[in-house]
């Protein structure tokens, strides 16, 4: 798994990032909050280690940053602020946990593994129900909720709708949906997505304010509540 540590003491961060690569972890170090974000775009990480007080952006701006981008990757705050005021700041951007230095390492290994185990559970969770704005889809039990009430969709539009829900964001062609939905058991020149696309507004979207079902013209149809 990719860790990636956000720390100016070079010193600390050295000996931590040899003991996380001895514990099984890939770490990037990085020392100003501007390199966190360039190594945002550029890679994928399993979790951040983010000091505060860094050059450049602090720590709890590129956790506010990381976070309006990813609502689920592990972060931890490593900080020698142990007053309160700093930890409220650092939960209320939705940091997941905050260690004040000086620790042991093998505290933050224990806490890192806990993130990660429960990490595991929920993307298995996640794996069976889908959520999107107000939109909750229950693929085990084949139920789909807006707004807390049930709506009934047949076999089809509810395959239609988990395959657009697990896009996530993303535009799916009409060619893409006949493949996973219907496996090119018709012409593709016919309307039949758009007629299905047209019975899944009428029963996700009519009724409410925030529309989830898009078209985007000559490209596909994307699930989004913008």
């Amino acid at each position: 798994m990719k860790i990636l540590l956000l720390e100016d003491d070079l010193i600390l961060s050295a000996e931590l990032s040899t003991f996380l690569e001895n514990s099984g972890f890939d770490v990037k170090k990085v020392y100003d909050g501007d390199l966190v974000l360039r190594e945002v775009d550029q890679d994928i990480y399993d979790i951040y280690l983010l000091d505060i007080n860094v050059p450049k952006l602090n720590g709890l701006k590129v956790c506010e940053i990381i976070r309006a981008h990813d609502q689920n990757v592990p972060i931890i705050m490593i900080s020698a602020y142990s007053d309160l005021s700093s930890k409220k700041d650092a939960f209320s951007l939705l940091a997941d946990d905050y260690l004040v230095k000086p620790f042991q390492f093998e505290e933050l290994l224990m806490r890192i593994n806990s993130l990660i185990r429960r990490k595991d559970i929920d993307a298995k969770f996640s794996d069976e129900i889908i959520k999107v704005e107000d939109l909750t889809i229950n693929k085990t039990e084949q139920k789909v909720y807006r707004n807390n009430q049930e709506i009934s969709l047949t076999v089809k539009e509810l395959q239609l709708l988990v395959f657009l829900a697990e896009a996530k964001g993303r535009t799916v062609s009409k060619q893409q949906i006949t493949e996973h939905v219907w496996e090119h058991n018709f012409n593709t020149n016919t309307n039949t997505v758009e007629v299905y696309i047209n019975f899944l507004r009428k029963k996700i979207d009519k009724d409410f304010e925030v529309k989830l079902i898009h078209t985007r013209s000559g490209f596909g149809y994307y699930l989004s509540p913008a």
